[in-house]
């Protein structure tokens, strides 16, 4: 499977997951009810499904034009820390805002998911191309 349809099946079975195992987390961090958690996780979830596309189209390119092909730990463990990173950036204000919390507080939640997240996101990429196979730009010649 290469191309959108990848991308299209990869986002909406990542999402579907975060969405479910963020709202407990963010319910039991933050001692709000499931409805108002499970919100704010689904909206994180539309930041984080426009950042993957916007991540993933631009790691793919810059993969494909490396020489080493394949998705070595190293590139994995790479992709995910950079993509949790920015997922950081975007994710503590609209926590905060949500919430009605400093940005510091809205952190130390973030970062507790963070640790779940990268884990998750090496994870479910390694399943993912078991599954799926590798695209194209990772593939050895």
């Amino acid at each position: 499977m290469q191309g959108i349809w990848r991308r299209v099946v990869y986002i909406s079975l990542y999402e579907v997951l975060a969405i479910a195992l963020a709202g407990l987390g963010l319910m039991l961090m933050s001692g709000e009810s499931l409805m108002a958690s499970g919100a704010l996780a689904t909206a994180t979830s539309a930041v984080a499904v426009v950042w993957n596309l916007v991540f993933n189209s631009l790691f793919e390119r810059w993969e494909s034009g490396q020489l080493v092909k394949g998705r070595s730990v190293k590139r994995r463990v790479a992709h995910a820390v950079i993509f949790e990173a920015g997922l950081v950036l975007m994710l503590v204000p609209l926590i905060a805002w949500w919430l009605g919390i400093g940005l510091w507080q809205a952190l130390v939640m973030d970062l507790a998911l963070v640790v779940f997240f990268l884990v998750y996101t090496f994870a479910f990429n390694w399943a993912f191309d078991a599954v799926f196979g590798l695209p194209a730009s990772a593939r050895p010649a």
